[in-house]
């Protein structure tokens, strides 16, 4: 038997996936690492961490599966878009990698809203935000210019992780497309967009397709990995992209909600919707895209909730189980880095609200899960009210989607009916698409026919959605009421 390996990087932790040739998962491991604040709005990780990880991946993930490294057949990493590493002209980091929740642009994307949003609009389909790469490296060029004059090269994580393994320098388009460096009308750097960063395309890697091979494991690589020397692999793409594959989404008119570091509403299309509200990404099926709507922080606002107030998530979903829908007044608004839809606002922050001295810490855990879940609520709404229809059911991913408390919340906040499949991690959707790489399946749908497995169906409750629409109002009042505050205290 021969294998397929994907590995992820999340908002902190890698996941690996080996799969064999029928589809099947063979092993599983995940490594966490560490992110870093070190200002208000600052988000940071650094890349000697993600290289760790891998390494520490590839050998639980060998381990368990107990194979020779060389019967993988091919090998493709993904990780979150828009997180980026500037690098010297010997292709070592300058800085710690600016991650996409970082909101230290602000001033810069305010400017660039103001002299170039519309023509910035029309090439990337997005409006100038903290998340994009563009406004973050006139931040870097504007506050660290000794390391922005030192800088040769920018990497995206997946591919500095790659470039580790196989010395290829490379990306591709959907990944290119989460820079607001690249015009997304001819799929080609802009050169417009590069004059207002200050860089030059020589600085940037050159873009080929997914699921291209593009290189091999270097003999050194293979001796600090474990992986055979040799191993093809693959461009590999974006997590987003890749849960949706892993998901089966691969038709018109498919939907999925994400329950991850950021949360999402996606609906296969047969073309972008440029729109303020909506993040817009080609998909690995030819001719497809998949606009969708984003919550910044989903599964995120659970484990800084964890992590603050300690516990462990078995027990903190079975505290939360016995607290009725709506917390007894109590509410959590998921703004810990800013929101994006619909209010693509850096500047809000979280809030539990209605406190009362009956309140236990079960509520305050439930409170999480329902402020999410209703900020998905929220995407849904935004897509609906642009006339993209969403049918009465969708497919769950991310790690969130494996509590069964919190699916059942979110198919009650969105009327939906909610599909689970046995994974959907994009580290599967990267396992699959090297699958197509090498010619293991002869596309990307006979990939999902091939490899995706139904698990659990999640039925919204009526009276429960009934219940939360009422709450949804609120959580909608709330936000129009705290927003100016925050508004203030950011310009001050």
């Amino acid at each position: 038997m021969k294998y397929l390996l994907g590995i992820d990087f999340g908002g902190g932790s890698s996941k690996a996936t080996l799969i064999d040739t029928l589809g099947n998962i063979v092993a599983e491991n995940n490594v966490e690492y560490p992110t870093y604040y070190p200002k208000l709005g600052w988000c940071e990780q650094e890349p000697a961490d993600w290289i760790k990880a891998f390494s520490e991946n590839v050998t639980g993930l060998l381990n368990k599966a107990g194979i020779a490294p060389e019967d993988i057949l091919a090998l493709a990493i993904d990780s979150a878009t828009h997180t980026w590493v500037m690098c010297d002209e010997s292709f070592r980091p300058l800085r710690p990698a600016i991650h996409w929740t970082d909101s230290r642009s602000l001033k810069q994307a305010q400017v660039l809203r103001e002299k170039h949003n519309d023509f910035i609009f029309e090439k990337s389909f997005h409006r100038p935000d903290t998340i994009w790469t563009l406004p973050q490296i006139i931040w870097v060029k504007e506050n660290e210019p000794e390391r922005f004059n030192e800088m040769k090269y920018i990497f995206f994580e997946k591919d500095y992780i790659r470039y580790c393994l196989t010395g290829v320098y490379c990306t591709d388009y959907i990944e290119a497309q989460g820079s607001m460096l690249f015009d997304c009308n001819t799929n080609q750097w802009s050169k417009e967009l590069l004059d207002i960063a200050g860089i030059t395309e020589e600085m940037l890697p050159p873009v080929v397709k997914p699921t291209d091979i593009i290189g091999s494991v270097t003999k050194e690589a293979a001796k600090r990995t474990g992986l055979a020397e040799g191993t093809p692999v693959i461009c590999g793409t974006t997590d987003t992209v890749m849960e949706v594959f892993a998901s089966g989404a691969v038709h018109e008119g498919d939907v999925t909600v994400k329950l991850a570091t950021a949360g999402r509403v996606c609906v296969i299309t047969n073309k972008p919707y440029p729109n303020r509200h909506l993040v817009n990404y080609a998909h690995v099926v030819d001719g497809l895209w998949y606009p969708g709507t984003a919550t910044k922080a989903a599964a995120s606002s659970y484990r800084w909730y964890r992590d603050t107030f300690g516990g462990n998530y078995e027990g903190l979903n079975s505290g939360a189980e016995q607290v009725p829908v709506g917390c007894e007044g109590l509410m959590y608004h998921p703004y810990i880095n800013g929101e994006l839809t619909p209010y693509a606002d850096p500047l809000l922050c979280g809030s539990f609200i209605g406190m009362r001295a009956t309140h236990t810490k079960a509520h305050f855990t439930r409170s999480v899960l329902e402020g999410v879940s209703l900020s998905l609520l929220h995407s849904k709404k935004t897509l609906e009210e642009l006339g993209i229809s969403i049918s009465g059911k969708a497919t769950i991913i991310g790690g969130g989607a494996k509590g069964e408390l919190w699916r059942q919340i979110t198919a009650d906040c969105l009327g939906l009916e909610l599909v689970k499949t046995v994974s959907s991690d994009s580290s599967l959707g990267s396992a699959m698409l090297a699958g197509v790489a090498v010619g293991v399946f002869s596309s990307p749908i006979e990939a999902v026919n091939v490899c995706i497995k139904e698990e659990s169906i999640t039925r919204p409750i009526a009276e429960n959605t009934e219940k939360y629409a009422k709450i949804f109002g609120e959580y909608v009042v709330v936000h129009d009421a705290l927003a100016p505050i925050y508004q203030k205290r950011g310009k001050t």
